[in-house]
């Protein structure tokens, strides 16, 4: 049984994500004074007191038709409604009742969800006279709070959760894959290719996916989870586009495979070159997807690959695959090329497979300074692929041997698109690299 969910709705800058944050006790949705931040559907799951649960964090409500976003936005929280057991809406004390809170509770009452209002910014007792305006809009109940400083949160929860049933949480073993790319390459509109459905908002304005969205997409029997986060730019601290940075490397922490996307029509720039190390630093194999090959003629074709051999070539172990998302083309071989980097990302070598290996190396072949023997291996973990090699004389050990064995390995074992860890132990000391 999926766990039940409870969606977060209200008008921007509300303090949707800050009420989430304090619930979830982690900085896991954009809290930024703009309004508007959190653009897309973010599903957040919480334990509370035994009970565990989606909490929905949604785009402000805005009712401008004239705004391509606003509606958008309005259109992924209606959708966020109509999936949830429950809906917390949460208004703005400091500002008071607003015409669009009125539409947001009309619209509540025509879904006949379980709703529980809550006034937010009301920060001390003396202020808890400000939400009886908020009666106009006719709820039974008017929860009173401060989600900054945790005023009245608890009691809030406490009620919601009462209602919900006990569903114990499941570990999801699906394989991960995070789709990472500077702003405006393609990202969303591949995710939502690959789902048949508008499920993170897209738009030519880069930039608009901030938060991470993880969706589950079928192919031929298999779940694969997706998540789509903002387009990398560079790193300013006090511009919006920092937290979009910090989302995907969070995105990169839990993926398997990182899907790096890149404008063939722009070729491969420095960012590309960050993002590339960002998902091998983090452990992640990869797949590098040109987009907008449509775009391309011969001549360009040329370019592009002595672009990427040059300044990818530290990722040289990554597949690459040329798509149109535009027009659909090569979308689905994508699937296929997760499968063969899967195969190489969870391998398990036997030891005794390993020593064969070694007895079978002519690490002669290895120009060195030093008569290196090669004593045995182990693997010491998957996902990515991590060896120890017990190598004599221990200052033998560099990384140039690293890059060596690291051929070896693949030459014998493949691993198609992952990286592989090579660490050695000798007699004397050990020097152990990433």
């Amino acid at each position: 049984m999926s766990l039940p969910i409870v969606a977060v709705i209200g008008r921007p800058n509300v303090g949707k994500s800050t009420f989430i944050n304090r619930v979830a006790t982690e900085r896991a949705t954009i809290t930024h004074q703009m309004p508007g931040v959190t653009r897309d559907r973010k599903y957040v799951e919480v334990e509370w007191f035994g009970k565990n649960f989606l909490l929905i964090d949604t785009g402000g409500f805005q009712f401008e038709k004239n705004q391509e976003m606003s509606s958008k936005v309005l259109s992924q929280a209606k959708v966020s409604i109509e999936e949830a057991e429950a809906v917390i809406f949460i208004a703005d004390g400091k500002e008071g009742l607003n015409p669009c809170d009125e539409e947001i509770a009309l619209l509540l009452r025509k879904s006949s969800k379980k709703t529980y209002f809550a006034v937010n910014k009301i920060d001390i007792e003396a202020k808890k006279a400000q939400i009886a305006e908020f009666y106009e809009l006719g709820f039974d109940k008017v929860y009173a709070m401060s989600a900054v400083h945790g005023l009245g949160v608890s009691e809030l929860i406490d009620d919601v959760v009462e209602t919900l049933p006990k569903v114990k949480p499941q570990i999801d073993e699906r394989f991960a894959v995070a789709i990472v790319g500077r702003p405006n390459v393609g990202k969303s509109s591949l995710l939502n290719k690959l789902l048949g459905q508008e499920r993170a908002i897209v738009s030519e304005v880069p930039g608009t996916t901030r938060d991470i969205i993880d969706s589950i997409v079928a192919y031929k029997g298999r779940e694969w989870r997706f998540i789509d986060t903002a387009g990398i730019k560079k790193k300013r601290v006090k511009d919006i586009e920092y937290y979009g940075l910090v989302r995907t490397l969070e995105a990169l922490d839990r993926a398997d495979v990182a899907l790096i996307m890149i404008d063939a029509a722009e070729s491969v720039s420095a960012q590309d070159q960050r993002i590339a190390d960002y998902a091998v630093s983090r452990g992640c194999a990869v797949i590098i997807l040109l987009n907008k090959w449509d775009l391309i003629d011969e001549e360009k074709e040329k370019r592009l690959r002595k672009d990427i051999e040059r300044k990818l070539g530290f990722v040289s172990f990554a597949p690459i695959l040329d798509i149109s998302v535009k027009t659909g083309s090569k979308i689905s071989k994508i699937f296929g090329q997760l499968e063969v980097v899967e195969d190489g990302y969870t391998r398990q070598i036997k030891t005794s497979t390993l020593n064969r290996f070694i007895r079978e190396l002519d690490i002669g072949r290895f120009p060195s300074k030093y008569k290196i023997r090669i004593g045995y291996a182990n693997q010491l973990a998957a996902k990515p692929p991590k060896f120890l090699f017990f190598i004599n004389p221990a200052k033998a050990a560099s990384s140039t041997l690293k890059r060596f064995l690291e051929g070896q390995l693949r030459d014998s074992f493949g691993f198609i698109g992952t990286p592989v860890k090579i660490l050695f132990k000798g007699k004397k000391k050990a020097d152990t690299g990433r």
